[in-house]
């Protein structure tokens, strides 16, 4: 079965997803820089549109996309779209939560394993000439606890991983927690405060809404451990970063790692001033492998999505 739909795709993504759609006959556009002026003048040629994470679907954008009938996020979370405007237009909205569940639980273990061994400070003294290897007496994952806020597909992959590493896992989510999952990977279930008050690391895998807005404030990290670390690869705005600053500041947190950030690029951001502290620029699923799958995924619903099966 070949289609006609026109597809334009808004930002850099895997070249398979281009390849996938042509194959299936579908006219495929590729314009990863395009300006929000421009999509705004040609959003309403086309029936189906993809973005990643540079590109806002606003209302106003949606509201001109007159022939759409898929809207796309090569990614997972979908607040770069506006899904009640696209709701009530009939557009469907799809994303590619299999994509990055890998990535990111590898980089949570790697951001947990640069806290524990403090490696940023130590590669960053030795660029300056200073060897302070008796300085960096560091702590092992092994028997720590790890409180997972939000057991989706990546916090039960970071579950998986962080148990291979004999991690202990505390697990707390809004939804129930599939019983045989947690028996598998010998999780201990909590409620939320519970879980903050146990976990020597905390990661967050829940997505922006009024109910996750500063979910992690300071009422509750002064419940944590005082050694207690947290780290974020999921939403920025789920952190309240000035609660979080004084937190870590005074030493009434051990330390934390961000990926994601309320306000993005995150350049200037009080937290890098820090020693305990470490930031990367939002590259939880920037790999490789997590955007060729993504890529994959999207590909494949939108042609099931053409041909009817889902």
């Amino acid at each position: 079965m070949s289609f006609s739909d026109k597809v334009l795709i808004c930002d850099q993504v895997d070249a398979v997803l281009n390849d996938i759609l042509k194959k299936n006959g579908l006219a495929v556009t590729y314009e990863p820089q395009i300006t929000p002026e421009d999509l705004a003048k040609k959003i309403g040629d086309y029936e189906i549109i993809v973005v990643r994470s540079r590109t806002t679907l606003t209302k106003d954008l949606v509201e001109k996309a007159t022939k759409c009938k898929i809207m796309a996020r090569v990614g997972v979370g979908l607040d770069n779209i506006d899904t009640d405007a696209a709701k009530a237009k009939n557009i469907r909205v799809i994303n590619a939560v299999e994509g990055a569940m890998n990535a990111v639980a590898e980089l949570v273990i790697g951001l947990m394993l640069a806290m524990a061994r403090d490696i940023p400070r130590a590669d960053r003294e030795l660029r300056n000439d200073k060897w302070i290897k008796k300085e960096l007496m560091g702590t092992e994952l092994a028997g720590k606890y790890l409180g997972i806020v939000g057991l989706g597909n990546i916090g039960k992959r970071l579950a998986r991983l962080a148990r291979a590493l004999n991690m202990n896992i505390i697990g707390f989510d809004v939804v129930p927690i599939d019983p045989e999952f947690a028996k598998d990977v010998g999780l201990i279930k909590a409620d939320l405060d519970t879980l903050l008050q146990s976990a020597d690391y905390v990661s967050l895998h829940v997505p922006l809404l009024d109910s996750t807005k500063n979910l992690i404030n300071a009422n509750r990290l002064s419940t944590m451990k005082k050694t207690a670390r947290i780290i974020n690869t999921s939403r920025g705005g789920t952190v309240d970063e000035n609660a979080l600053y004084e937190a870590l500041k005074s030493g009434n947190l051990g330390g934390a790692a961000l990926d994601v950030f309320e306000k993005e690029p995150a350049i200037g951001n009080k937290l890098v001033s820090l020693p305990n502290f470490i930031a990367t620029p939002h590259i939880g699923a920037q790999t490789k492998e997590a955007q060729s799958l993504a890529a994959n995924v999207i590909a494949e619903k939108i042609i099931q999505i053409l041909r009817g099966v889902i």
